[in-house]
């Protein structure tokens, strides 16, 4: 299954400028999901993080993997147009390199453990083969 970012928007409420993922390429749920950003120089953030020497804020980095995580959720959870996924919390996140304006971000989501209303998930985001962050986050349903 692949969503453009019309789908993505279906199923999380977040809008420029904090929608962190713009496609998703691969969605097998229960099983794995991956999702695309792609790192502009106009990103709003790099105004300030830093000037001189652009790096993508990690935090922003962990929302984005929290992003697809939710869409991972959504239909492994078969969710369709019931209720909302919201990200919990994130454990051990670790930053290996630097992500930088041009660079694509392939966001890598598996299961580590889905219970009926709540889940964590495995990330990695890796750049061409070099993996530059990975956590496991927690998600969880808000019921309508």
């Amino acid at each position: 299954m692949i969503l453009d970012i019309l789908e993505i928007q279906k199923i999380i409420p977040h809008r420029y400028p904090f929608l962190m993922i713009d496609k998703v390429v691969e969605c097998v749920p229960n099983k794995k999901l991956t999702a695309i950003k792609n790192v502009s120089t106009n990103e709003q953030f790099f105004q300030g993080h830093f000037p001189g020497e652009k790096i993508m804020p990690g935090v922003l980095i962990i929302e984005a993997m929290a992003q697809a995580g939710c869409v991972y959720f959504y239909y492994s959870k078969n969710l369709q147009g019931k209720d909302l996924v919201y990200h919990l919390a994130k454990t051990d996140a670790r930053f290996h390199h630097p992500v930088v304006p041009g660079d694509q971000l392939r966001i890598e989501i598996s299961s580590v453990k889905l219970l009926p209303k709540t889940g964590i998930i495995r990330a990695e985001v890796k750049v061409g083969d070099k993996l530059v962050a990975e956590a496991e986050i927690g998600l969880g349903i808000k019921e309508a």
